[in-house]
Parts: C-alpha cells; sequence; structure tokens
C-alpha cells in the first residue's frame, strides 16, 4: 500500500501492539528506517531491543508530539502507519516529506469518543505536501492471505521475525488468561508474531 523503498523512513503509531509490530518489522526488513510510539517504558522496551526497531518513544511522555516527531525524523516521514488518529495524525502532517504515504488502519483515539471528536488542523499539507493517505480494512485483504501467511512463516522460520507471545499453561488458568487480554499491564507483548 505504501511501496517502502530502501532508505526510506517509517513511523508507527501504537507499535506494540499485534499490527504494529509486523508493520515495523516488515518495514525494516524492505530497508526502511523505523520508528514506533508506545504508551509504557516495557513497550518502547520490546519495540527497541526485542523487535529491531531502530527507535521507539512513549508517547505520553513528549509534551509536543510534532517536535518529537521532528526530533526522531529531522528531515521527515516519508511512511506513516495510521492506527491512533487526532493529534497524531495532526503532528504527522506537519513531519511528512512531500509525497509521503499514509496507511490509515485505526484510529484508536476516536473509537470511544462520543462528543467532540478529535479534529485534525493541518489538513491543508495533504495538499502542498501531495500526501497520499489510504484506508484499509481487513476484510478488503482475505484474498492475500495465503499470501501473508506463507511469507510470514518464511520469514518465523529463518529468524527474521520473530514470535511475541503469552503463554498460560493448563486449563485452569485459562479464564485468568482470557481477563489478562483486556489488562493493560499483561498486554506489553502484545502476544503475536513480530
Amino acid at each position: 500500500m505504501c511501496s517502502p523503498k530502501p532508505g526510506e523512513t517509517a513511523f508507527i503509531s501504537a507499535a506494540s501492539g499485534a499490527v504494529g509490530q509486523l508493520v515495523g518489522k516488515f518495514a525494516k526488513l524492505m530497508g526502511c528506517y523505523v520508528v514506533g510510539s508506545a504508551g509504557s517504558k516495557d513497550k518502547v522496551d520490546l519495540l527497541k531491543y526485542k523487535l529491531g526497531f531502530d527507535d521507539a518513544f512513549n508517547y505520553k511522555e513528549e509534551a509536543a508530539l510534532a517536535a518529537t516527531l521532528k526530533r526522531y525524523f529531522p528531515d521527515g516521514v516519508d511512511i506513516y502507519f495510521e492506527n491512533v488518529g487526532g493529534k497524531f495524525l495532526d503532528a504527522v502532517l506537519i513531519n511528512m516529506r512531500q509525497h509521503g504515504r499514509i496507511a490509515a488502519c485505526g484510529m484508536i483515539s476516536q473509537y470511544n469518543t462520543t462528543e467532540n471528536p478529535e479534529g485534525v488542523k493541518n489538513l491543508l499539507l495533504i495538499v502542498t505536501k501531495e500526501i497520499r493517505i489510504q484506508g484499509f480494512i481487513v476484510f478488503s485483504y482475505y484474498n492475500m492471505y495465503d499470501q501473508f501467511v506463507e511469507t510470514t512463516l518464511a520469514l518465523l522460520k529463518q529468524g527474521k521475525i520473530t514470535c511475541v507471545e503469552d503463554i498460560a499453561d493448563a486449563l485452569e488458568s485459562a479464564q485468568a488468561a482470557l481477563i489478562g487480554l483486556f489488562r493493560p499491564q499483561c498486554r506489553e507483548t502484545g502476544g503475536c508474531c513480530s
């Protein structure tokens, strides 16, 4: 969708989640400089030290996202994998390079908003920087599922991606494991291949 090229820069928001982990790893394998954002030190460490992102930051510790992105991408962002929306998208648009590409996978900041959703103020930059934004949902790509599985399994067997998983032993632990899926402190690993 974003056609990454070696040497390009890629930013992934909510990068410690199951999707963000894989997107970041695929971008790295394609030769991109990859930075991810996450919401805790443990998640940032996971991205940097286990999953091989070039860098990562805890967005909760950053007062000005646009300035933070400028620090990590002094020459701008070529590719943004959008999982958050709102203020994140606003800050990224300021830092996008000419002809940048944005894959919009999610907008977690907007999901549970019942009143006054966050607006994006820097939309004119889409025009002046000639940025391409494309939204997508997984259902539109089921025809590529077999190819995804084949590619991902081959990379896993070659050691180019690693599995990060939480394992619960025995049937007695099933209830606690299920409840753990909904507790942030239990989702530090994302529990997926990366």
